[in-house]
């Protein structure tokens, strides 16, 4: 459960009360439960419920693993990330999707079936849940136009630009911190570890990142020969 000053800055229950958000876990029947680095949070192959999970605290990542075993990072999600069966993407059938834990992490789990339908006590906080809802899956829409955005791109190097052009826009500044780590950057743009890691060498011997751990500064790019 959501301490009151966790609930403040989850974008899942904006404008909604500690009181209202207690006694709403419990008219939902929700669940909540715990997860370890690269443990698996769901599985939507083999899941058969319609429940929402939403993550209270840390990081997982939405993947996809396709017939020849190559895993693809869809889609990372902090505090206030949503993902469901009807939530999910739409891929082959000897596509496996999965969600897995980045980091120790708290997720919630509420019946789909419960957060839209019709609340019996016209309550206002769950008028409020369903609008925060939708906000949310807005922003969902959008990180998936920036991913398609990236994968678009021909080469490591465009998939890498583009990537650190969107994170410089998001921050305001030419500096950015990695949400992940470089082996989930490889996943993110759908590209081979160390091929990525020659491409960003690459960069940084021509002067158009410079990077310090996680910290990724873009430079002025230089038109190549």
């Amino acid at each position: 459960m959501l301490t009151a000053q966790e609930l403040k800055t989850s974008p899942l229950f904006h404008d909604i009360s500690y009181e209202e958000y207690r006694r709403m876990l419990t008219c939902f029947q929700a669940a909540q439960r715990s997860y370890v680095p690269e443990e698996q949070v769901y599985d939507f192959t083999s899941s058969r419920t319609d429940a929402v999970g939403i993550v209270e605290r840390g990081q997982v990542s939405l993947i996809r693993i396709d017939e020849a075993g190559v895993a693809t990072v869809l889609e990372d999600m902090g505090p206030g990330g949503v993902f469901g069966r009807h939530l999910a993407f739409a891929g082959f059938a000897a596509d496996s999707l999965e969600v897995v834990a980045r980091t120790a992490c708290d997720i919630l789990f509420i019946d789909n079936s419960c957060i839209f339908k019709r609340c019996e006590n016209a309550c206002t906080h769950h008028s409020t849940l369903v609008y925060n809802m939708m906000n949310l899956l807005s922003n969902k829409t959008r990180s998936l136009s920036e991913r398609v955005d990236v994968l678009s791109r021909r080469s490591i190097r465009e998939k890498l630009l583009c990537y650190f052009r969107q994170q410089t826009e998001k921050s305001g500044e030419d500096v950015f911190t990695l949400p992940f780590s470089l082996s989930v950057l490889a996943d993110y743009i759908a590209t081979d570890r160390s091929a990525m890691m020659r491409e960003l060498r690459h960069l940084k011997e021509q002067g158009i990142v410079c990077t310090d751990g996680r910290q990724i500064r873009l430079l002025e790019e230089r038109p190549t020969a």
